[in-house]
């Protein structure tokens, strides 16, 4: 019986904890799409951005008759009721762009997640607190909400929280590919030229660190119950 569930990320270190040994297909890598199908789900990681979470939904669904969807990955947060290393599931998913609201039923949490077309500053994510009532903001939750309603799928957005509300690292906008992926080593190489930035690239990665090892504990109990 084919999978049921559906991860959807941008990043691929978002999911490779979930994919340890297993060869992404390749049918989608030359479109920058790392798809890998699992026993108990299928898990995509796609690029950062409407396009690319766009892509990576069509990928999934081409694999498999795919019924629950869940948006999963890095968010920064936009206030202080969450911080770096938590996370955070959506009760409501919000489009920048368009404003469109999402509600997600089955959520436990009274979160609102907005997804934007950039990553956030800290001015950004305080207008969007304020706009919006956002605790989260992410670049792909909402196109893939959008997705799933059209497609009578059920949807889930299950973020790790890589950053608080007053975190910001502007160069982190500089090191998107044209496949939406992070350049992770030219990052590196750009941050290690400039000492005044070690902290918060320290800070960054132990945060995101700790909140995926969270996320990829949710995210396997998910797999187990889509299972049963």
């Amino acid at each position: 019986m084919p999978p049921k569930l559906a991860i959807i990320a941008a990043l691929p270190r978002e999911v490779t904890a979930l994919v340890h040994g297993v060869t992404p297909h390749a049918t989608f890598q030359e479109r920058g799409i790392l798809l890998y199908q699992l026993p108990n789900a299928i898990i995509v990681a796609g690029g950062m951005g409407g396009l690319r979470a766009t892509l990576a939904f069509e990928a999934a669904r081409a694999m498999a008759p795919i019924e629950h969807v869940i948006s999963a990955g890095l968010a920064g947060a936009c206030t202080s009721a969450l911080r770096g290393g938590d996370i955070a599931e959506a009760a409501v998913v919000v489009e920048e762009r368009t404003g469109e609201r999402f509600d997600v039923i089955a959520s436990p949490d009274p979160h609102v997640l907005v997804s934007s077309g950039a990553i956030a500053d800290v001015k950004e994510k305080n207008r969007l607190a304020e706009t919006y009532g956002a605790a989260m903001v992410d670049m792909e939750a909402a196109t893939i909400a959008r997705l799933s309603i059209a497609h009578g799928v059920t949807f889930r957005a299950i973020k790790a929280i890589s950053d608080g509300h007053e975190f910001e690292m502007p160069s982190l906008k500089l090191f998107a590919d044209h496949n939406g992926h992070f350049r992770t080593g030219a990052f590196a190489m750009h941050t290690a030229l400039r000492p005044q930035q070690w902290g918060k690239a320290i800070e960054l990665g132990n945060a995101s660190k700790h909140a995926l090892a969270k996320l990829h504990h949710a995210l396997r109990t998910a797999m187990a119950e889509s299972a049963a």
